[in-house]
C-alpha cells in the first residue's frame, strides 16, 4: 500500500483521524516513553498544579498528528522531514482529539509537501497548531 505522490497531492487536500484520549492512553505513553510528570500521572500533584487535573502529553496529542501524515496524507511510505508545535491548550482526559493536516505548499522538484497540522478538541478548541514537512512516497 502506498501513499499519494505529489502528482496526486493539491493545495488544499486534507486529512483528519480523532481519538478519545483515556487514563490507559496517558500510561501507556507514559511507559513508553519514561515521562511519568506528575502533571500526567498523579492525580494529588496535578491538583495542585496549573491545570488543577491531570493532562494527557503534549506529544500524545501531536502523535495523532503523525497517524494522519503516516497513513492517509500523503499517506503509507511517506518520510516525516520536520514539525513545528505550539502547544495552546490542554488535553484532558476523556477529549476527542481530532488532528488535521493540510496541504498548504507543494515543492515538485524537490518532493517535498508541507502541511498545516492542528488538533481540537471535542469543543473546537485548538490545542496543537504546527507545520509539517513530508516527503510523499514516488
Amino acid at each position: 500500500m502506498r501513499g499519494k505522490t505529489i502528482g496526486n497531492l493539491r493545495i488544499g487536500d486534507f486529512a483528519e483521524h480523532a481519538k478519545t484520549i483515556s487514563e490507559a492512553d496517558v500510561y501507556l505513553y507514559a511507559g513508553l516513553t519514561g515521562d511519568f510528570n506528575p502533571a500526567h500521572v498523579n492525580a494529588q500533584e496535578a491538583a495542585r498544579g496549573m491545570f488543577k487535573e491531570r493532562i494527557a502529553h503534549g506529544m500524545l496529542g501531536a502523535g495523532l498528528i503523525s497517524a494522519v501524515l503516516g497513513t492517509q496524507l500523503p499517506g503509507p511510505g511517506s518520510i516525516y522531514l520536520s514539525q513545528n508545535l505550539k502547544f495552546l491548550a490542554p488535553v484532558k482526559f476523556g477529549d476527542t482529539i481530532t488532528a488535521r493536516a493540510e496541504v498548504v505548499e507543494r515543492n515538485p522538484e524537490r518532493n517535498r509537501v508541507t502541511l498545516k497540522t492542528t488538533c481540537v478538541n471535542q469543543d473546537g478548541i485548538a490545542v496543537i497548531d504546527g507545520e509539517a514537512v513530508i516527503m510523499p512516497p514516488k
